[in-house]
């Protein structure tokens, strides 16, 4: 029965989500079901039975008028004309995730590096050559591995360039990947952020009357370990969501993913403006505590960045 029932969801997938077609969904649901225990019950096998629940319930086109669902099947295939949807296949998508995860890795690594630079000529005044040697070697390093991970996705890039779909299937493996990393998506960004927070410590601990350097030094490769931990958390898990939004939300697909999100954003920009809200923050609160050294203050950016985020999300989205 649950090969007629994903059957079914392939039938309906592309149609539009209206209550007309949720309930011809459930009434031809009904009849499948109705005929497939018919079947068993005159002894027929099961896979017989299967085929031939499908072979009398599985042409759309030739059910769309007793469905009444003429009108939304023309109209689906007028769409599917005009801007057709690639199908993204479990295996494709269990290829991407991989591939992200070394790629999101590696950038963030790179951006640790760039991040840390400056400690080695802060660890080695005095001998400036060793120093600044180090400081664009970790640059060096920062960059090259920034930008051999842009190029890691080529074959990936339809799936952010071209209309694409899942199936149901897909779209649950991905949830069930996705709930699997949710506590791990949550350390890397509840230490991150923490650290970012306590970045300032070692310039108390360390420091020894008015030698501050070492503990500078530590502050920044702090900073780099918490932007990595940000970065590669959200980068990973935005990636189980690239995919969980590919299909239209406004068709019987997109009910795939409804339990994973909620949030129905008024526009692009106001989806943009919502993703980018949490690294801004970041951002704002390393350049203040940078301009004023109160490492032991600027933490309340975050307090406050927490109560503003919610009017953020309430004015970005739809009710």
């Amino acid at each position: 029965m649950e090969i007629i029932k994903n059957y079914l969801e392939s039938m309906f997938a592309e149609l539009p989500n209206t209550q007309e077609v949720r309930n011809a969904k459930s009434e031809l649901l009904q009849m499948m079901e109705d005929k497939y225990n018919e079947l068993i019950a005159s002894g027929t096998p099961e896979n017989t039975a299967v085929g031939t629940v499908i072979s009398e319930f599985g042409n759309l086109d030739e059910l769309a008028e007793s469905l009444g669902l003429s009108g939304a099947v023309e109209e689906t295939k007028a769409k599917a004309s005009e801007a057709p949807r690639r199908l993204i296949t479990i295996d494709e998508v269990k290829g991407y995730l991989a591939n992200r995860s070394q790629k999101v890795l590696l950038r963030s690594i790179g951006i640790m590096f760039c991040i840390i630079c400056p400690a080695p000529v802060l660890m080695y005044i005095g001998n400036e050559g060793i120093g600044v040697t180090l400081m664009f070697l970790c640059i060096a390093l920062g960059v090259g591995l920034i930008v051999f991970s842009s190029f890691m996705d080529h074959q990936w890039k339809f799936i952010r360039k071209e209309l694409c779909r899942i199936d149901m299937n897909t779209a649950s493996y991905v949830k069930d990947r996705k709930k699997s990393f949710q506590p791990v998506h949550a350390l890397c960004v509840a230490l991150g952020v923490a650290l970012c927070v306590i970045c300032w410590v070692p310039n108390i601990l360390i420091s020894a009357g008015e030698n501050s350097v070492p503990g500078t030094a530590l502050m920044f490769l702090i900073i780099g370990i918490g932007v990595l931990l940000i970065v590669y958390g959200n980068s990973v898990d935005a990636g189980f969501d690239r995919i969980l939004k590919a299909n239209d939300r406004n068709t019987v697909s997109g009910n795939y993913t409804s339990d994973i999100s909620d949030l129905k954003f008024k526009s692009k920009t106001a989806e943009t403006i919502v993703s980018l809200y949490w690294p801004t923050v970041t951002c704002i609160y390393l350049t203040v505590s940078f301009l004023t050294f109160a490492w032991h203050m600027t933490w309340i950016i975050f307090v406050i960045a927490g109560v503003i985020y919610k009017a953020v999300v309430i004015n970005c989205t739809e009710e």
